[in-house]
Protein backbone atom coordinates (compact mmCIF):
# COMPACT_ATOMS: atom_id res chain seq x y z
CA UNK A 1 0.00 0.00 0.00
CA UNK A 2 1.01 3.66 -0.35
CA UNK A 3 3.21 4.88 2.52
CA UNK A 4 1.25 8.13 2.79
CA UNK A 5 -2.05 6.31 3.43
CA UNK A 6 -3.30 4.91 6.74
CA UNK A 7 -5.89 2.12 6.60
CA UNK A 8 -8.17 0.66 9.25
CA UNK A 9 -10.10 -2.57 8.65
CA UNK A 10 -12.77 -4.18 10.81
CA UNK A 11 -14.54 -7.46 10.07
CA UNK A 12 -17.34 -9.44 11.70
CA UNK A 13 -20.81 -10.86 11.27
CA UNK A 14 -23.77 -8.85 10.00
CA UNK A 15 -25.38 -7.34 13.08
CA UNK A 16 -22.12 -6.74 14.98
CA UNK A 17 -21.83 -3.03 14.18
CA UNK A 18 -19.10 -3.38 11.58
CA UNK A 19 -20.35 -0.66 9.21
CA UNK A 20 -20.97 1.74 12.08
CA UNK A 21 -17.40 1.20 13.28
CA UNK A 22 -16.20 2.08 9.78
CA UNK A 23 -18.40 5.18 9.75
CA UNK A 24 -17.03 6.29 13.11
CA UNK A 25 -13.46 5.75 11.93
CA UNK A 26 -14.10 7.71 8.73
CA UNK A 27 -15.64 10.56 10.73
CA UNK A 28 -12.64 10.64 13.05
CA UNK A 29 -10.18 10.90 10.15
CA UNK A 30 -12.30 13.48 8.36
CA UNK A 31 -12.49 15.65 11.50
CA UNK A 32 -8.69 15.76 11.44
CA UNK A 33 -8.63 17.12 7.91
CA UNK A 34 -7.73 13.89 6.11
CA UNK A 35 -9.07 12.83 2.73
CA UNK A 36 -11.02 9.64 3.48
CA UNK A 37 -12.42 6.71 1.53
CA UNK A 38 -14.65 4.10 3.20
CA UNK A 39 -15.55 0.85 1.45
CA UNK A 40 -18.17 -1.48 2.98
CA UNK A 41 -18.30 -5.14 1.95
CA UNK A 42 -21.30 -7.26 2.91
CA UNK A 43 -23.04 -10.43 1.81
CA UNK A 44 -26.70 -10.60 0.81
CA UNK A 45 -27.71 -11.82 4.28
CA UNK A 46 -29.52 -9.90 6.99
CA UNK A 47 -27.73 -11.71 9.82
CA UNK A 48 -24.69 -13.92 10.01
CA UNK A 49 -23.08 -12.96 6.70
CA UNK A 50 -19.49 -11.79 6.69
CA UNK A 51 -19.17 -7.98 6.71
CA UNK A 52 -16.11 -5.80 6.73
CA UNK A 53 -15.38 -2.11 6.43
CA UNK A 54 -12.14 -0.60 5.14
CA UNK A 55 -11.31 3.04 5.83
CA UNK A 56 -8.26 4.63 4.20
CA UNK A 57 -7.11 8.15 5.05
CA UNK A 58 -4.38 10.44 3.75
CA UNK A 59 -3.25 14.05 3.95
CA UNK A 60 -3.25 14.07 0.13
CA UNK A 61 -6.35 13.63 -2.05
CA UNK A 62 -7.44 9.98 -1.85
CA UNK A 63 -9.65 8.31 -4.42
CA UNK A 64 -10.01 4.70 -3.24
CA UNK A 65 -9.39 2.31 -0.35
CA UNK A 66 -6.47 -0.07 0.23
CA UNK A 67 -6.88 -3.66 1.35
CA UNK A 68 -3.65 -3.94 3.33
CA UNK A 69 -4.33 -2.19 6.61
CA UNK A 70 -2.25 -0.75 9.42
CA UNK A 71 -4.84 -1.93 11.96
CA UNK A 72 -7.03 -4.98 11.33
CA UNK A 73 -9.65 -5.84 13.98
CA UNK A 74 -11.45 -9.19 13.64
CA UNK A 75 -14.59 -9.59 15.73
CA UNK A 76 -15.17 -13.26 14.82
CA UNK A 77 -13.12 -16.31 13.77
CA UNK A 78 -14.15 -16.14 10.12
CA UNK A 79 -12.90 -12.57 9.84
CA UNK A 80 -9.62 -13.58 11.42
CA UNK A 81 -9.06 -16.30 8.83
CA UNK A 82 -10.06 -14.03 5.93
CA UNK A 83 -8.18 -10.90 6.96
CA UNK A 84 -5.08 -12.04 8.84
CA UNK A 85 -3.20 -11.68 5.53
CA UNK A 86 -4.41 -8.10 5.06
CA UNK A 87 -2.09 -6.62 7.68
CA UNK A 88 0.41 -4.16 6.19
CA UNK A 89 4.10 -4.29 7.09
CA UNK A 90 4.44 -2.95 10.60
CA UNK A 91 0.70 -3.17 11.14
CA UNK A 92 -1.36 -4.58 14.01
CA UNK A 93 -3.65 -7.62 13.86
CA UNK A 94 -6.29 -7.92 16.59
CA UNK A 95 -8.34 -11.08 17.17
CA UNK A 96 -11.27 -11.73 19.46
CA UNK A 97 -9.56 -14.06 21.94
CA UNK A 98 -12.91 -15.45 23.09
CA UNK A 99 -13.39 -16.97 19.62
CA UNK A 100 -9.78 -17.38 18.44
CA UNK A 101 -7.86 -18.43 21.53
CA UNK A 102 -4.51 -19.04 19.87
CA UNK A 103 -3.28 -17.19 16.84
CA UNK A 104 -1.30 -14.30 15.47
CA UNK A 105 -1.60 -10.75 16.69
CA UNK A 106 -3.08 -9.26 19.83
CA UNK A 107 -5.91 -11.14 21.55
CA UNK A 108 -8.64 -9.12 23.26
CA UNK A 109 -11.73 -10.81 24.81
CA UNK A 110 -14.28 -8.70 22.96
CA UNK A 111 -17.23 -11.08 23.45
CA UNK A 112 -16.88 -11.80 27.16
CA UNK A 113 -16.44 -8.09 27.95
CA UNK A 114 -19.74 -7.42 26.18
CA UNK A 115 -21.84 -9.99 28.07
CA UNK A 116 -23.12 -7.52 30.65
CA UNK A 117 -24.38 -5.11 27.96
CA UNK A 118 -27.95 -5.03 26.71
CA UNK A 119 -26.91 -5.78 23.10
CA UNK A 120 -23.65 -7.73 23.44
CA UNK A 121 -23.26 -8.60 19.75
CA UNK A 122 -23.78 -5.09 18.41
CA UNK A 123 -21.53 -3.41 20.93
CA UNK A 124 -18.40 -5.25 19.74
CA UNK A 125 -18.30 -2.74 16.89
CA UNK A 126 -17.81 -0.02 19.49
CA UNK A 127 -14.78 -1.92 20.76
CA UNK A 128 -13.28 -2.06 17.27
CA UNK A 129 -13.46 1.70 16.94
CA UNK A 130 -11.97 2.20 20.40
CA UNK A 131 -8.97 0.08 19.41
CA UNK A 132 -8.35 2.48 16.53
CA UNK A 133 -8.48 5.41 18.94
CA UNK A 134 -5.95 3.70 21.19
CA UNK A 135 -3.66 2.86 18.27
CA UNK A 136 -3.71 6.53 17.22
CA UNK A 137 -2.59 7.54 20.73
CA UNK A 138 -5.88 8.97 21.98
CA UNK A 139 -6.13 8.82 25.77
CA UNK A 140 -9.27 7.56 27.45
CA UNK A 141 -10.75 11.03 28.08
CA UNK A 142 -10.51 11.99 24.39
CA UNK A 143 -11.73 8.56 23.31
CA UNK A 144 -14.75 8.80 25.60
CA UNK A 145 -15.78 12.09 23.98
CA UNK A 146 -15.65 10.57 20.50
CA UNK A 147 -17.54 7.46 21.59
CA UNK A 148 -20.20 9.64 23.21
CA UNK A 149 -20.57 11.56 19.94
CA UNK A 150 -20.70 8.50 17.66
CA UNK A 151 -22.64 6.02 19.81
CA UNK A 152 -25.40 7.94 21.55
CA UNK A 153 -27.87 5.10 22.01
CA UNK A 154 -27.37 3.03 25.18
CA UNK A 155 -24.57 5.41 26.06
CA UNK A 156 -23.90 4.01 29.52
CA UNK A 157 -23.18 0.53 28.16
CA UNK A 158 -21.10 1.95 25.30
CA UNK A 159 -18.90 4.01 27.60
CA UNK A 160 -18.35 1.17 30.08
CA UNK A 161 -17.49 -1.30 27.32
CA UNK A 162 -15.27 1.20 25.51
CA UNK A 163 -13.29 1.95 28.66
CA UNK A 164 -12.68 -1.76 29.29
CA UNK A 165 -11.47 -2.26 25.70
CA UNK A 166 -9.26 0.85 25.82
CA UNK A 167 -7.68 -0.34 29.06
CA UNK A 168 -6.76 -3.71 27.50
CA UNK A 169 -5.63 -2.30 24.14
CA UNK A 170 -3.42 0.50 25.42
CA UNK A 171 -0.56 -1.61 26.85
CA UNK A 172 -0.33 -3.63 23.60
CA UNK A 173 -0.44 -0.91 20.94
CA UNK A 174 -1.48 2.42 22.47
CA UNK A 175 0.09 5.27 20.51
CA UNK A 176 1.60 2.90 17.93
CA UNK A 177 0.69 5.26 15.08
CA UNK A 178 1.42 8.98 15.15
CA UNK A 179 -0.59 10.75 12.45
CA UNK A 180 -0.21 14.45 11.84
CA UNK A 181 -3.48 16.20 11.12
CA UNK A 182 -4.38 16.74 7.48
CA UNK A 183 -5.52 19.98 5.89
CA UNK A 184 -9.04 21.05 4.95
CA UNK A 185 -11.95 19.46 6.84
CA UNK A 186 -14.38 18.25 4.16
CA UNK A 187 -17.78 16.58 4.33
CA UNK A 188 -18.21 12.94 3.39
CA UNK A 189 -20.93 11.43 1.22
CA UNK A 190 -21.85 8.01 -0.08
CA UNK A 191 -22.04 8.00 -3.86
CA UNK A 192 -25.80 7.41 -3.72
CA UNK A 193 -26.22 10.34 -1.33
CA UNK A 194 -24.32 12.52 -3.81
CA UNK A 195 -26.62 11.35 -6.63
CA UNK A 196 -29.71 12.11 -4.52
CA UNK A 197 -28.47 15.56 -3.49
CA UNK A 198 -27.28 16.37 -7.02
CA UNK A 199 -30.75 15.59 -8.35
CA UNK A 200 -32.30 17.76 -5.65
CA UNK A 201 -29.92 20.61 -6.48
CA UNK A 202 -30.87 20.24 -10.16
CA UNK A 203 -34.57 20.74 -9.42
CA UNK A 204 -35.89 17.21 -8.87
CA UNK A 205 -39.58 17.10 -7.95
CA UNK A 206 -40.33 13.35 -7.72
CA UNK A 207 -38.25 10.23 -7.15
CA UNK A 208 -39.90 6.90 -8.00
CA UNK A 209 -38.24 3.56 -7.25
CA UNK A 210 -38.63 -0.03 -6.16
CA UNK A 211 -35.69 -1.05 -3.95
CA UNK A 212 -32.89 -3.03 -5.57
CA UNK A 213 -29.29 -3.08 -4.34
CA UNK A 214 -27.08 -1.12 -4.92
CA UNK A 215 -29.57 1.63 -5.91
CA UNK A 216 -31.80 1.19 -2.83
CA UNK A 217 -30.09 3.76 -0.63
CA UNK A 218 -31.08 6.57 -3.03
CA UNK A 219 -34.71 5.71 -2.24
CA UNK A 220 -33.99 5.44 1.49
CA UNK A 221 -32.07 8.71 1.60
CA UNK A 222 -34.60 10.76 -0.35
CA UNK A 223 -37.51 9.25 1.58
CA UNK A 224 -35.92 10.22 4.89
CA UNK A 225 -35.18 13.78 3.65
CA UNK A 226 -38.22 14.32 1.42
CA UNK A 227 -39.61 17.20 3.50
CA UNK A 228 -36.22 18.92 3.83
CA UNK A 229 -35.60 18.72 0.08
CA UNK A 230 -39.17 19.27 -1.06
CA UNK A 231 -39.21 16.06 -3.11
CA UNK A 232 -42.10 13.61 -3.37
CA UNK A 233 -40.85 10.01 -3.03
CA UNK A 234 -42.91 7.12 -4.39
CA UNK A 235 -42.45 3.36 -3.86
CA UNK A 236 -44.80 1.55 -6.29
CA UNK A 237 -45.39 -2.19 -6.40
CA UNK A 238 -42.79 -3.04 -9.09
CA UNK A 239 -40.35 -1.56 -11.59
CA UNK A 240 -42.86 -1.50 -14.47
CA UNK A 241 -45.12 0.70 -12.37
CA UNK A 242 -42.09 2.81 -11.40
CA UNK A 243 -41.17 3.69 -14.99
CA UNK A 244 -44.71 4.33 -16.17
CA UNK A 245 -45.59 6.42 -13.13
CA UNK A 246 -42.42 8.47 -13.70
CA UNK A 247 -43.31 9.10 -17.36
CA UNK A 248 -46.80 10.18 -16.31
CA UNK A 249 -45.38 12.58 -13.73
CA UNK A 250 -42.89 14.05 -16.20
CA UNK A 251 -45.62 14.57 -18.83
CA UNK A 252 -47.47 16.63 -16.21
CA UNK A 253 -44.41 18.83 -15.70
CA UNK A 254 -42.61 17.21 -12.73
CA UNK A 255 -38.86 16.72 -12.92
CA UNK A 256 -38.65 13.01 -12.24
CA UNK A 257 -35.93 10.45 -11.56
CA UNK A 258 -36.05 6.66 -11.12
CA UNK A 259 -33.41 4.20 -9.93
CA UNK A 260 -32.76 0.47 -10.02
CA UNK A 261 -30.21 -2.24 -10.74
CA UNK A 262 -30.01 -4.41 -13.87
CA UNK A 263 -32.90 -6.78 -13.16
CA UNK A 264 -35.31 -4.00 -12.30
CA UNK A 265 -34.04 -1.87 -15.15
CA UNK A 266 -34.81 -4.70 -17.59
CA UNK A 267 -38.47 -4.42 -16.59
CA UNK A 268 -38.35 -0.70 -17.38
CA UNK A 269 -37.00 -1.11 -20.91
CA UNK A 270 -40.33 -0.91 -22.72
CA UNK A 271 -41.15 2.26 -20.81
CA UNK A 272 -37.77 3.72 -21.80
CA UNK A 273 -38.81 3.23 -25.44
CA UNK A 274 -42.10 4.90 -24.52
CA UNK A 275 -40.13 7.89 -23.21
CA UNK A 276 -38.16 7.91 -26.45
CA UNK A 277 -41.28 8.05 -28.64
CA UNK A 278 -43.23 10.45 -26.43
CA UNK A 279 -40.08 12.58 -26.02
CA UNK A 280 -40.46 12.54 -22.26
CA UNK A 281 -37.64 14.02 -20.16
CA UNK A 282 -36.68 11.35 -17.64
CA UNK A 283 -33.54 10.66 -15.59
CA UNK A 284 -32.86 7.00 -14.79
CA UNK A 285 -30.15 5.68 -12.45
CA UNK A 286 -28.78 2.26 -13.40
CA UNK A 287 -26.68 0.99 -10.49
CA UNK A 288 -24.83 -2.07 -11.78
CA UNK A 289 -24.11 -5.29 -9.94
CA UNK A 290 -22.63 -8.59 -11.14
CA UNK A 291 -25.10 -10.50 -13.30
CA UNK A 292 -26.81 -11.82 -15.30
CA UNK A 293 -30.14 -12.44 -13.55
CA UNK A 294 -30.03 -11.98 -9.77
CA UNK A 295 -26.24 -12.23 -9.96
CA UNK A 296 -24.32 -11.24 -6.86
CA UNK A 297 -26.64 -8.65 -5.30
CA UNK A 298 -24.27 -6.77 -3.00
CA UNK A 299 -21.12 -6.52 -5.09
CA UNK A 300 -19.72 -4.39 -7.91
CA UNK A 301 -19.38 -4.83 -11.68
CA UNK A 302 -19.47 -2.97 -15.00
CA UNK A 303 -21.23 -5.63 -17.04
CA UNK A 304 -24.23 -3.38 -17.74
CA UNK A 305 -22.47 -1.00 -20.14
CA UNK A 306 -23.86 -2.59 -23.33
CA UNK A 307 -27.22 -2.94 -21.58
CA UNK A 308 -27.31 0.80 -20.88
CA UNK A 309 -26.14 1.76 -24.37
CA UNK A 310 -28.71 -0.52 -26.02
CA UNK A 311 -31.74 0.43 -23.94
CA UNK A 312 -35.01 0.56 -25.83
CA UNK A 313 -36.28 -0.70 -29.16
CA UNK A 314 -36.34 1.48 -32.24
CA UNK A 315 -34.32 4.58 -33.07
CA UNK A 316 -34.42 7.49 -30.63
CA UNK A 317 -31.84 9.71 -28.91
CA UNK A 318 -30.85 9.10 -25.32
CA UNK A 319 -27.95 9.94 -23.02
CA UNK A 320 -25.70 7.63 -21.01
CA UNK A 321 -23.06 9.01 -18.64
CA UNK A 322 -21.09 7.60 -15.70
CA UNK A 323 -19.50 9.51 -12.78
CA UNK A 324 -16.10 8.63 -11.31
CA UNK A 325 -16.46 10.07 -7.79
CA UNK A 326 -19.08 11.29 -5.36
CA UNK A 327 -18.24 14.92 -6.16
CA UNK A 328 -18.67 14.25 -9.86
CA UNK A 329 -21.85 12.24 -9.21
CA UNK A 330 -23.39 15.30 -7.56
CA UNK A 331 -22.55 17.59 -10.48
CA UNK A 332 -23.31 15.08 -13.22
CA UNK A 333 -26.71 14.07 -11.82
CA UNK A 334 -27.90 17.68 -11.91
CA UNK A 335 -26.41 18.10 -15.39
CA UNK A 336 -28.12 14.95 -16.69
CA UNK A 337 -31.47 16.06 -15.28
CA UNK A 338 -31.02 19.37 -17.09
CA UNK A 339 -30.07 17.64 -20.37
CA UNK A 340 -33.07 15.32 -20.13
CA UNK A 341 -35.34 18.36 -19.94
CA UNK A 342 -33.52 20.48 -22.50
CA UNK A 343 -33.67 17.74 -25.11
CA UNK A 344 -36.73 15.79 -23.89
CA UNK A 345 -34.97 12.43 -23.84
CA UNK A 346 -34.38 9.57 -21.40
CA UNK A 347 -31.00 10.02 -19.70
CA UNK A 348 -29.26 7.12 -17.95
CA UNK A 349 -26.80 7.71 -15.12
CA UNK A 350 -24.72 4.52 -15.01
CA UNK A 351 -22.93 3.67 -11.77
CA UNK A 352 -21.72 0.74 -9.66
CA UNK A 353 -21.60 -0.33 -6.01
CA UNK A 354 -17.97 0.81 -5.60
CA UNK A 355 -19.17 4.39 -6.04
CA UNK A 356 -22.81 4.03 -5.01
CA UNK A 357 -22.16 2.49 -1.58
CA UNK A 358 -18.71 3.86 -0.75
CA UNK A 359 -18.31 6.95 1.38
CA UNK A 360 -15.68 9.54 0.53
CA UNK A 361 -14.53 13.11 1.08
CA UNK A 362 -16.17 15.53 -1.32
CA UNK A 363 -15.57 19.01 -2.72
CA UNK A 364 -18.83 20.37 -4.11
CA UNK A 365 -19.57 23.80 -5.53
CA UNK A 366 -23.35 24.14 -5.49
CA UNK A 367 -23.14 27.47 -7.35
CA UNK A 368 -22.07 25.60 -10.48
CA UNK A 369 -24.95 23.12 -10.41
CA UNK A 370 -27.19 22.93 -13.48
CA UNK A 371 -30.92 23.57 -13.07
CA UNK A 372 -33.30 21.49 -15.18
CA UNK A 373 -35.49 23.53 -17.50
CA UNK A 374 -37.20 22.75 -20.80
CA UNK A 375 -38.25 25.00 -23.66
CA UNK A 376 -41.69 26.42 -22.88
CA UNK A 377 -44.45 27.12 -25.40
CA UNK A 378 -45.20 30.76 -26.09
CA UNK A 379 -48.27 32.06 -27.91
CA UNK A 380 -50.41 30.57 -30.64
CA UNK A 381 -51.58 27.07 -31.40
CA UNK A 382 -49.75 24.43 -29.38
CA UNK A 383 -48.19 21.48 -31.16
CA UNK A 384 -46.61 18.99 -28.77
CA UNK A 385 -44.24 17.69 -31.46
CA UNK A 386 -43.63 20.89 -33.37
CA UNK A 387 -41.04 20.22 -36.07
CA UNK A 388 -38.26 22.72 -35.28
CA UNK A 389 -34.81 23.13 -36.88
CA UNK A 390 -33.17 21.79 -33.68
CA UNK A 391 -35.69 18.94 -33.37
CA UNK A 392 -36.72 20.18 -29.90
CA UNK A 393 -40.40 20.92 -29.40
CA UNK A 394 -41.77 23.42 -26.85
CA UNK A 395 -43.37 22.06 -23.68
CA UNK A 396 -46.74 22.84 -22.15
CA UNK A 397 -48.38 21.26 -19.13
CA UNK A 398 -51.87 21.10 -17.63
CA UNK A 399 -54.00 22.98 -16.83
CA UNK A 400 -54.36 24.40 -20.32
CA UNK A 401 -57.09 25.26 -22.81
CA UNK A 402 -54.81 23.85 -25.54
CA UNK A 403 -54.74 20.17 -26.49
CA UNK A 404 -51.66 18.49 -25.01
CA UNK A 405 -51.21 15.01 -26.42
CA UNK A 406 -48.21 12.76 -25.64
CA UNK A 407 -48.47 9.69 -27.87
CA UNK A 408 -46.67 6.32 -27.85
CA UNK A 409 -47.73 5.71 -31.45
CA UNK A 410 -46.02 7.50 -34.29
CA UNK A 411 -47.76 10.84 -34.61
CA UNK A 412 -47.93 14.17 -36.34
CA UNK A 413 -46.91 17.51 -34.81
CA UNK A 414 -50.10 17.72 -32.72
CA UNK A 415 -49.56 14.22 -31.34
CA UNK A 416 -52.33 12.67 -33.42
CA UNK A 417 -51.59 9.02 -34.36
CA UNK A 418 -50.44 8.58 -37.95
CA UNK A 419 -49.02 5.81 -40.11
CA UNK A 420 -48.58 7.98 -43.19
CA UNK A 421 -45.12 7.40 -44.74
CA UNK A 422 -44.29 11.08 -44.96
CA UNK A 423 -45.25 11.63 -41.32
CA UNK A 424 -43.15 8.68 -40.13
CA UNK A 425 -40.13 10.01 -42.01
CA UNK A 426 -40.69 13.56 -40.78
CA UNK A 427 -40.82 12.56 -37.10
CA UNK A 428 -37.81 10.25 -37.45
CA UNK A 429 -35.88 13.12 -39.02
CA UNK A 430 -37.05 15.47 -36.26
CA UNK A 431 -35.76 13.13 -33.56
CA UNK A 432 -32.50 12.66 -35.49
CA UNK A 433 -31.98 16.46 -35.60
CA UNK A 434 -32.57 16.50 -31.86
CA UNK A 435 -29.80 13.91 -31.48
CA UNK A 436 -27.48 16.15 -33.53
CA UNK A 437 -28.43 19.16 -31.41
CA UNK A 438 -27.61 17.16 -28.29
CA UNK A 439 -24.19 16.15 -29.63
CA UNK A 440 -23.38 19.76 -30.51
CA UNK A 441 -24.48 20.92 -27.06
CA UNK A 442 -22.25 18.34 -25.35
CA UNK A 443 -19.21 19.83 -27.09
CA UNK A 444 -19.59 22.78 -24.76
CA UNK A 445 -19.58 20.58 -21.65
CA UNK A 446 -16.86 18.61 -19.91
CA UNK A 447 -17.36 15.18 -21.49
CA UNK A 448 -13.91 13.64 -20.91
CA UNK A 449 -11.62 13.85 -17.88
CA UNK A 450 -7.85 13.49 -18.30
CA UNK A 451 -5.70 12.96 -15.21
CA UNK A 452 -1.91 13.23 -15.49
CA UNK A 453 0.41 13.99 -18.43
CA UNK A 454 2.20 10.69 -19.14
CA UNK A 455 2.81 9.48 -22.68
CA UNK A 456 0.83 6.23 -22.31
CA UNK A 457 -2.94 6.35 -21.85
CA UNK A 458 -5.01 4.30 -19.43
CA UNK A 459 -8.72 4.33 -20.27
CA UNK A 460 -11.37 3.70 -17.62
CA UNK A 461 -14.87 4.90 -16.81
CA UNK A 462 -17.18 5.08 -13.82
CA UNK A 463 -16.02 3.95 -10.39
CA UNK A 464 -13.01 2.09 -11.82
CA UNK A 465 -11.41 5.50 -12.44
CA UNK A 466 -11.11 5.94 -8.66
CA UNK A 467 -9.00 2.78 -8.40
CA UNK A 468 -6.88 3.69 -11.43
CA UNK A 469 -6.08 7.19 -10.13
CA UNK A 470 -4.96 5.72 -6.82
CA UNK A 471 -2.96 2.97 -8.52
CA UNK A 472 -1.05 5.47 -10.67
CA UNK A 473 -0.28 7.59 -7.60
CA UNK A 474 0.79 4.73 -5.35
CA UNK A 475 2.84 3.07 -8.08
CA UNK A 476 4.50 6.29 -9.25
CA UNK A 477 3.52 5.44 -12.82
CA UNK A 478 4.17 7.69 -15.82
CA UNK A 479 0.75 7.59 -17.47
CA UNK A 480 -2.32 9.67 -18.13
CA UNK A 481 -5.83 8.48 -17.31
CA UNK A 482 -8.57 9.14 -19.84
CA UNK A 483 -12.15 8.93 -18.58
CA UNK A 484 -15.10 9.40 -20.94
CA UNK A 485 -17.82 10.83 -18.70
CA UNK A 486 -20.40 10.55 -21.49
CA UNK A 487 -20.73 7.16 -23.15
CA UNK A 488 -23.69 7.92 -25.43
CA UNK A 489 -23.30 10.11 -27.37
CA UNK A 490 -19.62 9.16 -27.14
CA UNK A 491 -17.41 12.30 -27.30
CA UNK A 492 -15.49 11.18 -30.39
CA UNK A 493 -13.81 14.53 -31.00
CA UNK A 494 -12.28 14.58 -27.52
CA UNK A 495 -11.33 10.90 -27.58
CA UNK A 496 -9.69 11.26 -31.00
CA UNK A 497 -6.93 13.25 -29.30
CA UNK A 498 -5.82 9.95 -27.72
CA UNK A 499 -6.49 7.64 -30.67
CA UNK A 500 -2.81 7.36 -31.62
CA UNK A 501 -1.82 6.02 -28.20
CA UNK A 502 -1.29 2.34 -27.49
CA UNK A 503 -3.95 2.34 -24.83
CA UNK A 504 -4.46 0.21 -21.73
CA UNK A 505 -8.09 -0.33 -20.72
CA UNK A 506 -9.11 -1.11 -17.14
CA UNK A 507 -12.66 -2.29 -16.55
CA UNK A 508 -14.86 -4.59 -14.46
CA UNK A 509 -16.30 -6.67 -17.28
CA UNK A 510 -15.39 -10.23 -18.25
CA UNK A 511 -16.09 -9.57 -21.94
CA UNK A 512 -14.26 -6.26 -22.34
CA UNK A 513 -17.35 -4.20 -23.15
CA UNK A 514 -15.64 -0.85 -22.60
CA UNK A 515 -12.57 -1.80 -24.66
CA UNK A 516 -14.82 -2.89 -27.51
CA UNK A 517 -16.71 0.41 -27.37
CA UNK A 518 -13.45 2.36 -27.62
CA UNK A 519 -12.18 0.25 -30.51
CA UNK A 520 -15.38 0.23 -32.55
CA UNK A 521 -16.72 3.72 -31.90
CA UNK A 522 -13.65 5.85 -31.20
CA UNK A 523 -10.89 4.03 -33.10
CA UNK A 524 -8.75 3.66 -29.97
CA UNK A 525 -5.87 1.21 -30.37
CA UNK A 526 -6.15 -1.01 -27.31
CA UNK A 527 -2.93 -2.88 -26.51
CA UNK A 528 -3.98 -4.40 -23.19
CA UNK A 529 -7.20 -4.96 -21.24
CA UNK A 530 -6.93 -5.36 -17.47
CA UNK A 531 -10.21 -6.87 -16.36
CA UNK A 532 -11.57 -7.81 -12.94
CA UNK A 533 -14.95 -9.47 -12.58
CA UNK A 534 -15.09 -11.14 -9.17
CA UNK A 535 -17.46 -8.50 -7.79
CA UNK A 536 -14.73 -6.67 -5.89
CA UNK A 537 -13.26 -3.35 -7.01
CA UNK A 538 -9.62 -3.09 -8.05
CA UNK A 539 -7.20 -2.81 -5.15
CA UNK A 540 -4.82 0.09 -5.98
CA UNK A 541 -1.53 -1.61 -5.01
CA UNK A 542 -2.41 -4.77 -6.93
CA UNK A 543 -3.61 -2.77 -9.92
CA UNK A 544 -0.42 -0.67 -9.87
CA UNK A 545 1.64 -3.86 -10.28
CA UNK A 546 -0.52 -4.94 -13.25
CA UNK A 547 -0.29 -1.51 -14.86
CA UNK A 548 3.47 -1.37 -14.34
CA UNK A 549 3.84 -4.61 -16.28
CA UNK A 550 1.56 -3.38 -19.07
CA UNK A 551 3.30 -0.01 -19.34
Amino acid sequence: MAKDVFTFMVGGKAGEGVKKAGNAAANLFASRGFSVFQYDDYQSLIRGGHNFSVVSASARPLSSHYMHADLVVNIDARSYELHRSHVADGGILVRNSDLVKDGDGVGIPMTSLAKECEHPALITGVGSFVMLCAALGMNWADTAKVVESEYRRELQDNIAYAEAIHELAWPSFGGKFKLENGGKVRPMLYGNEAIALGAAAGGLDIYVAYPMTPASSILHYLASHSEDLGIAVMHPENEIAVANMAIGAASAGARTMVGSSGGGFALMEEAISLAGMTETPLLLVLSSRPGPSTGVPTYSAQGDLNFALGQGHGDFPKIVASPSSASEAFRLTAEMLDLAWKFQVPAILLTEKHLAESRMSVDIDTDKTAWAEGMSHGKGEYKRYLDTPEGISPLMFPPSAELIKWNSYEHDEKGITSDAPETIVRMHDKRARKASSLENHLKGLNTVNVFGTGKRSIFAYGSTVMSVIEAVKSGGLDAKIVQPIYLDPLPLEELSKHAADAAIVVEQSSTGQFARLLRERAGIKVSKVIAKYDGRPFEPAELAAQLKGAL
